[in-house]
C-alpha cells in the first residue's frame, strides 16, 4: 500500500468500512483501492455517518474510472446496516467537484457529466470485468501448472471441481478470486467448466496455447498500467514506491514487452 489510511472513530466500525473498501477494485488495474493507496481517510461518527477521502495518481485520471471507484465505495460502505450517511471526497482531480457532487446527490455518471459523458458506464464495467477475469484465470493456470497439475486434467475441471481442488492457501486465494469473476463471460454453476474464454467457450487442450498467449497480453497490459500508476502516485505525493513483488517493472516493458499506453489523459467517456 502506498500510504497508511488516516482513521477516526469507533475502531470496530472503521475496520468494517476498511474491509468493504478492500472489495472495491480499480476497474482497469484489478486491484483494491486500499492496496493501491488510493484511500486516504476513513472517519466514522456516533450517528453512523462515514466520511471517505481518496486520491488518484494524476490530476487528469479518466473521469469514468474515478466515478466507478467512488460509486463502488459508496455502494459497498452503504451496505453496512449501521451506516446512515456517506460523504465521499475525491481530492486534487480535474473532475473532483463534479464527482463529489454526484456522490452527495446520488447522480449517475450520465447525469453528472451530461453532454461530456460518452457511452454506457455499465459497458465499461463489463469490459474491465472481463479483463480481470482473464488476468485472474492466468494466475490460477500458472499456479496449478507450477504445482504439478497436468494441463489436460486442469482444463477438464468443472467449477465445483476447481473449488474442491486440494491446494495451498495461496492457490486457494487465487482460485476464489478467479471464481469471483467466472460468471462474467457466461454461466457459472458448480457443473459448468472452470476454464472458458472471454466468449464463454470451453478452453480445450488444442486451443490452450493460443488462449494462454492472449491471457498474457491482457496481463502485461494490466501490470504495466499498475506499475505506472504506482510510480505516478508515489512521485505525486512524495512517497516511496512499494517493494518489488516480482512482477514486471517499467524497465522490463521498455526493453520490449509491447503493451498499450496508460490511461492517464484519456477523455471523459464511458
Amino acid at each position: 500500500m502506498a500510504s497508511a489510511v488516516q482513521t477516526r472513530g469507533n475502531g470496530d466500525r472503521v475496520s468494517e468500512v476498511l474491509a468493504r473498501l478492500a472489495r472495491v477494485d480499480d476497474p482497469e488495474l484489478d486491484e483494491s483501492v486500499i492496496e493501491l493507496g488510493f484511500v486516504t481517510g476513513v472517519a466514522v461518527d456516533e450517528a453512523g455517518g462515514v466520511e471517505l477521502g481518496f486520491r488518484l495518481p494524476t490530476y487528469w485520471c479518466a473521469a469514468n474510472f474515478a466515478f466507478l471507484m467512488a460509486d463502488d465505495m459508496r455502494r459497498e460502505v452503504g451496505s453496512l446496516p449501521w451506516v446512515g450517511r456517506i460523504r465521499i471526497e475525491l481530492g486534487a482531480h480535474m473532475y473532483a467537484d463534479t464527482i463529489n457532487r454526484a456522490m452527495a446527490t446520488g447522480q449517475s455518471f450520465q447525469q453528472a457529466f451530461a453532454e461530456e459523458a460518452d457511452g454506457n458506464l455499465d459497458e465499461v464495467r463489463r469490459i474491465f470485468a472481463l479483463k480481470a477475469f482473464q488476468r485472474r484465470q492466468l494466475a490460477v493456470l500458472n499456479h496449478l501448472s507450477d504445482d504439478g497439475h497436468a494441463e489436460e486434467a486442469v482444463l477438464g475441471l468443472s467449477i465445483g471441481g476447481l473449488r474442491g481442488l486440494g491446494v495451498a492457501p495461496e492457490g486457494r486465494r487465487l482460485i476464489e478470486r478467479y471464481l469471483d469473476r467466472r460468471a462474467v463471460p457466461g454461466p457459472a454453476g458448480a457443473g459448468d467448466p472452470a476454464f472458458v474464454d472471454e466468449q464463454g467457450r470451453v478452453v480445450s487442450v488444442a486451443s490452450f496455447a493460443a488462449h494462454r498467449r492472449a491471457l498474457r497480453r491482457v496481463t502485461v497490459n494490466v501490470e504495466f498500467n499498475g506499475a505506472l500508476c504506482r510510480g505516478l502516485l508515489a512521485a505525486r505525493f512524495g512517497e516511496e514506491q512499494p517493494a518489488s513483488t516480482g512482477e514486471p517493472t517499467l524497465l522490463d516493458f521498455v526493453r520490449g514487452q509491447g503493451t498499450q499506453g496508460p490511461r492517464a489523459g484519456r477523455p471523459v467517456s464511458a
